[in-house]
């Protein structure tokens, strides 16, 4: 006979009048936050297919009265997407480099190695977590600027190397993998970059995933430190040229802008609804274990 998990409510529970009612309080809840999130999406959508007049016309429609798809090509060729593209393709991916190798190291070593006060280094590394991003922005900009990175991609990957948050999570995740393994690796002579090359690394394919996808989406949206770091279009990512080119330009259509918002919003979604499995999987394997 098969057992079921339990869920909060029964179907015993869901027969009494105040229970339902929360239940049903709950769902119309719901219901508002998918709402209140679709909205914009949808507006955006839908007003990249209306004719420029009918974006500004008042009272607005949420329908549009006469579909064109000419926007799309107008707003592909306003600017160089694919150079923006390619621009933030390079930023996440040695972004993602440093994350691997930099940060995986890092808490390889404070899960696996004896190292002295580590119980230290790590509760610095957890109070760093509450230390607003916004107070070392002039530091970072400094720093790089006494180094000479600025307007280099190297100002991006350098930063992505000192992220606690993802050494903590990293962290966490080796100490669940089990001691025997690298003991085994160890009698049979493996280093330790040996071993977290060939254990370690490939039983962390479910947390790395997850950090591919937050590193990812701060690549895509980020846009405040591309504009302070870089200053010509051969370096900018695409957030930065949307901002400059897009949303502060005022002499091209309204219905163009949102054409160009909506190419540019479509890929983070996709990847999102693709690969949300591994962000809770990841989270959830990476967290901190009772």
């Amino acid at each position: 006979m098969k057992s079921y998990d339990r869920g909060i409510l029964s179907r015993y529970d869901l027969q009494k009048t105040s229970n339902k009612l929360v239940y049903g309080f709950m769902l119309l809840v719901i219901a508002a936050m998918v709402c209140s999130m679709l909205y914009p999406i949808l507006v955006t959508l839908l007003n990249s297919f209306k004719s420029n007049v009918e974006v500004n016309s008042f009272p607005p429609h949420f329908i549009p009265q006469t579909w064109q798809a000419d926007t799309y090509s107008k707003g592909w060729n306003y600017i160089q997407l694919p150079l923006f593209f390619r621009n933030t393709m390079i930023i996440f991916g040695g972004n993602m480099f440093i994350t691997v190798l930099v940060l995986g190291l890092a808490s390889f070593s404070l899960s696996r190695l004896n190292i002295p006060y580590n119980r230290a280094i790590n509760f610095f590394f957890l109070a760093a977590l509450f230390i607003p991003p916004t107070t070392y922005i002039i530091p970072n900009f400094v720093n790089l600027k006494d180094l000479g990175l600025l307007n280099t991609f190297q100002a991006f990957w350098l930063p992505a190397g000192a992220n606690a948050f993802f050494l903590l999570l990293l962290k966490n995740f080796f100490d669940g993998i089990s001691h025997e393994l690298f003991e085994a690796g160890r009698i049979d002579g493996a280093s330790d970059f040996r071993l977290f090359v060939s254990i370690a690394i490939p039983l962390s394919v479910p947390i790395f995933s997850t950090l591919a996808i937050f590193v990812f989406s701060t690549a895509w949206n980020d846009w405040f430190w591309p504009s302070l770091v870089m200053h010509t279009d051969q370096k900018r990512p695409l957030a930065t040229a949307i901002y400059n080119y897009v949303i502060n330009v005022r002499r091209l259509d309204t219905n163009v802008k949102f054409a160009m918002l909506t190419m540019v919003m479509l890929p983070p979604i996709a990847v999102f609804l693709i690969f949300q499995r591994f962000i809770i999987r990841g989270l959830h394997m990476g967290g901190v274990k009772g």
